[in-house]
């Protein structure tokens, strides 16, 4: 055994040949990244890969046995040619072998192996051109079966049956059995590892030490050892998540903020009195959450997350009343100028003109001219302002406040943790902070991305909300249909109401613009802003109505006076990319049609849908696409027009992808860290492990008991900072 760890460089251990190779396949450079490269699945015992459906032109890992083996000389070249015709039970494939005359020793009748390579095509068979390979069987086990064909067979599936082979993902470079002979080789070189979780937590927690998982998942004996392994590195990894995010609570919790009581005759009541409208019962409950915790000593944490339409806006805005009341100031974070624009004019809209005059909120993107942003800060510094609506240029250092008491930080996953506490550095004291994501999001995954923040979740809906209808149209079936989406968008404008029309791209001609494509092998998009709202203008029937455009190309200005004529009724049919995806708020806006719906997401579709229906008037939106039933672009369009409930299709849109898509930069501005976990799956790894780490941080909570998990935790909250600031 040598000193090698889990810190240990990979040239250390392997030598600088290998290690180089796996830098270049994955870019790994240490013994614990190789070690984490977790196999995909095991062959499992009688288990051969399927040779009858290779495809061609990609590299595969096949499990074989071989049938037989011919040697003959190459006709137009000196050398020699080795072919070997090997089987699964069902297929056959041919390997080649060009000069390599010695393989004869080892490829011999009746041995079973792995065997690597590209799969090409000659004369109609497939076949791989010198494959990497690495036999199961010994050569004298072949001999000793005397040629007997059965025999041969039997020993082969003997000898291949007594352990699982794990499969990685590999390369063409680097196939699977080469990954785990780098692994095994290292295996053997490292002494034991040592484990950050204590024995008494180990046994408490029912899982085996972590030298015991590693050397499990590489290297079983049998399935139930790298079932055991599996489960034991699945918690491992759920409680390093969840002891991150409880310790980064903690740290908030240290911090001194600036108890904001609640005024009983302040603003708040004065705004509540003056609302049009009961608030649901969800809304009352988080108020009276943030209440309490606004007016505490240490910062509250919070993430607001509801159903579209739920009124979260109006939520937050009570909360920054009552930092007003003790004349603290709110600083809103929005991720682009369009959404912070919105939310400036709701803002103003729901305070009425007189607390408008008084709060004087105001708006600083980077597109303000230089006078007014001077005017802008100076009103920010000076407190003048009490509600500060922003994107990043909040975070620039050229922004102070006088005393900032809330940050609230809209579309919470578009932000890193960095970001979010370069702004709360701001406040004299920790200001308290409220995030919150207009996309419902399944408890699980909120405690994988969102884990440091308290939950509050809007359900219900305001009274008099009528609803929205939808329906997918499958325009190649029903052409019929497409005449009459438009024939009823022109009977919504006859009858005095809004249409948008929403495009996966800005202009197709020219290549400018696209929307996120969840089909990466989807062909070019057909329908852009540009020639869509010029078709619809050469239409006959379109001729007295008035089209207008929005893309994110626009400038600031543009963008703002096209939504300002659209909310005044000077724009009847507003063409748009996604720009109006979440903020947007139109209440005569009654209809939408979704064009090449399967170019978007669930969520996407799901917020673009709760545009419409806002107002005294039912929505209707439709989703056009050419999908085919049963495929995954029309499963998408048709689970959003089959439901309105959000945390519904969020569950739905987490079975159809993989858990870092849905995360995407959420786990501190990073991309997904989970390596076996899988959020849907493991509901209830990830559940137990908070509780674990709830216990544990309430009865250590700067884990002084704990030094191992304490470094643990250090270094995991290092690499997540390094991650967000790339």
């Amino acid at each position: 055994m040598t000193a090698a760890g889990l810190d240990s460089s990979l040239q250390s251990v392997l030598g600088v040949k290998h290690a180089k190779a796996i830098e270049r396949a994955f870019g790994y450079r240490t013994v614990e990244e190789l070690l984490l490269h977790m196999p995909r699945r095991y062959s499992k015992r009688g288990e051969l890969t399927p040779l009858t459906s290779l495809p061609l032109g990609e590299h595969v890992t096949i499990v074989a046995r071989i049938l037989d083996v011919q040697k003959r000389t190459m006709a137009a070249r000196r050398g020699s040619i080795l072919s070997v015709r090997v089987t699964d039970g069902n297929g056959f494939l041919s390997l080649t072998f060009f000069n390599q005359p010695w393989r004869e020793k080892d490829l011999i009748a009746g041995r079973s192996g792995q065997f690597a390579g590209k799969v090409t095509e000659y004369r109609g068979q497939f076949q791989l051109q010198n494959p990497d390979y690495e036999l199961f069987d010994s050569g004298a086990e072949v001999a000793a079966a005397g040629g007997d064909i059965q025999a041969l067979r039997d020993a082969a599936a003997l000898a291949y049956s007594k352990r699982p082979v794990p499969v990685y993902p590999a390369t063409g470079a680097l196939p699977s059995w080469a990954i785990a002979k780098h692994i095994a080789h290292v295996l053997q070189e490292i002494q034991e590892i040592r484990d950050p979780l204590a024995d008494s937590l180990l046994q408490r927690i029912g899982i085996v030490n972590l030298d015991t998982a590693l050397r499990g998942v590489h290297q079983p004996e049998t399935e139930s050892d790298y079932r055991a392994a599996q489960h034991s590195l699945k918690f491992r990894e759920a409680f390093a998540l969840q002891l991150a995010f409880g310790v980064l609570a903690q740290r908030a919790k240290a911090h001194a903020a600036t108890p904001r009581p609640l005024n009983e005759h302040g603003l708040l009541q004065r705004f509540d009195r003056a609302l049009p409208y009961a608030l649901t019962g969800d809304q009352l409950a988080a108020g009276e959450t943030f209440a309490a915790e606004l007016n505490r000593a240490y910062p509250m944490a919070r993430l607001l997350q509801g159903e579209v339409g739920s009124g979260k806006t109006v939520v937050a805005l009570r909360a920054m009343l009552q930092v007003a009341d003790s004349d603290g100031q709110t600083a809103l974070l929005a991720p682009t100028e369009v959404l912070a624009g919105q939310h400036f004019r709701s803002v103003c809209e729901l305070l009425g003109p007189e607390p408008t005059a008084e709060l004087k909120p105001v708006l600083l993107t980077g597109s303000l001219s230089t006078k007014e942003r001077k005017q802008t800060l100076l009103k920010i510094v000076s407190g003048e302002s009490k509600i500060v609506i922003g994107t990043h240029a909040l975070i620039s250092d050229a922004t102070q406040f006088f005393d900032l008491g809330l940050v609230v930080v809209d579309e919470q996953h578009r932000f890193g943790v960095e970001q979010r506490d370069a702004l709360r550095r701001k406040g004299r004291t920790w200001p308290h902070l409220l995030a919150m994501t207009a996309t419902p999001i399944p408890r699980t995954v909120a405690l994988t991305a969102f884990g440091e923040l308290e939950i509050t979740t809007l359900r219900e809906l305001p009274a008099g909300r009528i609803g929205i209808d939808s329906h997918a149209v499958q325009v190649r079936q029903q052409p019929q249909l497409v005449a009459r989406v438009w024939q009823r968008a022109l009977e919504e404008i006859a009858n005095g109401r809004q249409v948008y029309v929403v495009c996966p791209a800005i202009d197709v001609e020219t290549g400018g613009g696209s929307a996120a494509n969840p089909d990466a092998a989807a062909p070019k998009a057909r329908a852009g802003v540009a020639q869509i709202a010029a078709s619809l203008r050469l239409r006959d029937d379109f001729q007295r109505v008035t089209v207008g455009e929005l893309t994110g190309q626009l400038s600031a200005d543009a963008k703002e006076a096209v939504m300002q004529d659209f909310a005044a009724g000077a724009i009847d049919v507003l063409v748009a990319t996604t720009v109006i995806e979440v903020g947007v708020n139109v209440p005569n806006a009654t209809m939408m049609i979704v064009l090449e719906a399967d170019r978007f997401g669930v969520s996407q579709l799901h917020q673009l849908r709760g545009r419409v229906g806002r107002g005294a008037h039912a929505g209707l939106c439709l989703f056009l696409t050419e999908a085919e039933p049963g495929t995954p672009g029309w499963e998408r369009v048709a689970a959003v027009a089959n439901t309105g409930d959000g945390f519904e299709l969020a569950e739905f849109d987490l079975e159809q992808r993989r858990e870092g898509d849905i995360l995407g930069n959420a786990q501190s501005g990073g991309k997904s860290r989970l390596r076996l976990l899988r959020v849907l799956n493991d509901a209830e790894i990830i559940y137990a492990a908070r509780e674990l780490v709830d216990a544990l941080l309430q009865q250590d909570p700067t884990l002084e008991k704990h030094p191992q998990l304490r470094d643990m935790v250090a270094a995991d909250l290092n690499n997540a900072a390094q991650l967000d600031k790339t």
